[in-house]
């Protein structure tokens, strides 16, 4: 009694005239970006923070 091959067989050959139809299509389409939104993102905490050390840091360094 045999065991499974552990090389693996490679793909059947086709039959002959037994081709893939494949076509080739786009589903991509355009789309007018004219809904611009005037307000801006409200920035977050981390960001905030940030920008008020650098404020600080700006500041104190130009008294001295």
């Amino acid at each position: 009694m045999t065991g499974p091959s552990s090389a693996p067989k490679g793909e059947r050959p086709g039959t002959r005239a037994n081709h893939w139809e494949t076509v080739l299509t786009s589903a991509e389409s355009v789309v007018a970006d004219d809904t611009w939104d005037d307000d801006l993102p409200t920035l977050n905490r981390e960001t905030r923070r940030a920008l008020a050390r650098k404020k600080a840091r700006t500041s104190n360094s130009a008294r001295t």
